[in-house]
C-alpha cells in the first residue's frame, strides 16, 4: 500500500483522464437520454479499469519484483494487489459518478441504487482486471495479452452490470436484483479463488 501511495502520478493522472474525458463528452453530447447516459457510464469504468489496473502490474520492473518475491509470498502479494485496486477502483466509480450526475445531468430515478451498483460494478471490474494483469506481466509485460484475455471475461460482466443498472432508472420497482446480484457476487469469489491458486505458479518464474 506504502509504495502504491508513494506512486501519486500514476493516480492523479488516473483523476485527469476520468475528468477529462467526461468532459469532452459533455462538450460532445451535452446531456444525453438515459439509455445513453448509462451505456456511456460503464464504458467509462471499463476504460478507468483497464488504464488504472494494468498500471499496478505492468509498471513493475524486474528488479522491483524480485524485491517483492524476497519479502512477501505469492498469495500475499496477489491478495494485497486485489484489495488495493479494489479501493482505487472504489474510489474512481464514485469520482466518476460526481462527474457524470454534474456534467451530463442527473437522471436517476434511484440515485442510492445506482451508487450502490456503480461501486459494485467498478469493484468487480478491478478484481477481473487485476487478475488478468498479473497474468499479462509475466508474459514479458504483454499489454496486448491483457486485451485478449480481458475481453470475453469482461463482456458478460458488463452486460450483467448494465442490466442491473437500468433497474436504478425504473420508475417502478423490478425483480431480479438480487439474483444479478448474487450471480455477480459469485463470479468475484471465483475470480479471488482463481488468483489465490494460479498466481502462486506464475510467481515462482
Amino acid at each position: 500500500m506504502l509504495l502504491e501511495v508513494r506512486q501519486q502520478y500514476t493516480f492523479y493522472g488516473i483523476l485527469l483522464y476520468v475528468a477529462s474525458t467526461i468532459f469532452v463528452l459533455y462538450l460532445a453530447m451535452g446531456q444525453p437520454e438515459t439509455k445513453v447516459w448509462n451505456g456511456l457510464f460503464w464504458m467509462i469504468q471499463l476504460f478507468i479499469s483497464v488504464n488504472a489496473i494494468a498500471k499496478s502490474f505492468l509498471q513493475e520492473g524486474r528488479g522491483r519484483m524480485l524485491y517483492f518475491y524476497s519479502i512477501a509470498g505469492s498469495r500475499d502479494f496477489i491478495l494485497s494487489k486485489l484489495l488495493f485496486n479494489l479501493v482505487l477502483m472504489l474510489v474512481m466509480s464514485i469520482v466518476s459518478l460526481v462527474l457524470f450526475q454534474l456534467m451530463l445531468g442527473d437522471q436517476l430515478n434511484n440515485p442510492l441504487r445506482f451508487i450502490f451498483i456503480s461501486c459494485f460494478g467498478g469493484m468487480s471490474l478491478s478484481l477481473v482486471f487485476t487478475f488478468i494483469a498479473a497474468i499479462a506481466a509475466r508474459a514479458q509485460h504483454n499489454a496486448a495479452l491483457m486485451a485478449i484475455m480481458g475481453f470475453p471475461l469482461i463482456i458478460p460482466q458488463l452486460l450483467l452490470l448494465m442490466r442491473l443498472s437500468n433497474i436504478a432508472f425504473a420508475n417502478v420497482y423490478q425483480s431480479g436484483l438480487l439474483s444479478i446480484v448474487l450471480l455477480l457476487t459469485g463470479l468475484d469469489i471465483m475470480v479471488i479463488a482463481l488468483s489465490v491458486i494460479l498466481f502462486p505458479f506464475l510467481w515462482k518464474d
